[in-house]
């Protein structure tokens, strides 16, 4: 580690939601443990993301509903850098912006969440077995599309339901009753704590990720060599190969929020394999594939992927 000749000082802007919020709180500590002495501040940003919740996401056209304001601050120099979940970031970032750091990802899988485990607290099951066992037609809850058209292939039958707000408060409209299941990412449960109420892990082969999902990016200007030099630390190979790979399937296909995308990319050395999943708005003409390819090469091995399914979409 090089030593720095004045003391580490960083302002990191975040969300306020209990998970970014701890998201922000670990990167914080990492900085604190690599530069001892650091003194690192964190300032709390809403986004529109989070001042809009009476409407699906589905109906916003804006690929940076949970990020602009953030990465204003940054650019106009209120902060030095920021932390993301990865997968709200658009795969185009704003010019004078960069990617300092990407840490080692979470759990990249999507899980289901039932009432019934709520009130029992069971281990987690078999994914497959735990979705056919909810009622015919029952509700389910979430706001991705993404993830409404891979359910779907799964069990036709249920009945999804846009859902919105942060993790606590979505578990507790589930408990209440609204719905008979909802999904969430395994990285942010895991992250504040709540494995717990996890009734199933969906198998890569049953349900494919965000792109990036699981991972947290940390961005600062371009411009800024103290904080890039500071950050580069908590850097993680492997995970910025993966989702390298991810976000150049996703930027190649066009893909938003209106546009259901899974992406995952394993890699093991110089070996990766991605695996992609594509589908019309309503569910319909969907796709999967996957290649394999040399983890050096993330952004070929993404754009090729994405040339190798588009012309059966």
């Amino acid at each position: 580690m090089e030593r720095m000749s004045t003391p580490v000082r960083l302002t990191i802007g975040t969300r306020g939601s209990h998970l970014a919020r701890t998201q922000t709180e670990w990167v914080a500590d990492r900085v604190r443990e690599a530069y001892p002495g650091a003194l690192v501040d964190i300032e709390v940003i809403k986004t529109q993301g989070d001042v809009v919740l009476d409407k699906p996401l589905t109906t916003f056209n804006d690929k940076g509903l949970f990020t602009r304001e953030i990465e204003t601050a940054l650019l106009e120099g209120t902060l030095d850098c920021a932390v993301h979940s990865l997968k709200d970031l658009p795969a185009e970032m704003p010019r004078g912006l960069t990617l300092a750091a990407i840490p080692e990802r979470e759990d990249a899988r999507d899980v289901l969440i039932t009432r019934g485990h709520l009130e029992t607290g069971l281990k987690p099951g078999d994914a497959r077995e735990v979705l056919d066992e909810l009622r015919e037609g029952a509700v389910v809850g979430t706001s991705s599309l993404r993830r409404t058209t891979q359910l779907l292939r799964l069990r036709d039958d249920l009945e999804i339901e846009d859902i919105r707000g942060n993790v606590d408060t979505r578990l507790q409209k589930l408990a209440s009753g609204q719905y008979d299941a909802i999904v969430l990412a395994a990285a942010g449960l895991h992250r504040i704590g709540r494995a717990d109420v996890i009734s199933a892990y969906f198998p890569y082969r049953l349900m494919l990720p965000a792109p990036g999902q699981g991972a947290l990016a940390i961005q600062a200007r371009d411009n800024d060599p103290d904080a890039l030099r500071i950050l580069s630390v908590l850097d993680h190979w492997a995970t910025r190969q993966a989702v390298t790979a991810e976000r150049a399937f996703l930027a190649a296909l066009g893909g938003g929020c209106q546009t259901p995308i899974g992406c995952y990319a394993d890699v093991v050395g110089h070996n990766m394999e991605i695996r992609g999943f594509i589908s019309e708005e309503d569910g319909t003409n969907s796709r999967r594939d996957r290649l394999n390819a040399n983890s050096n090469e993330p952004v070929w091995a993404g754009e090729k992927l994405a040339r190798k399914m588009r012309p059966r979409f």
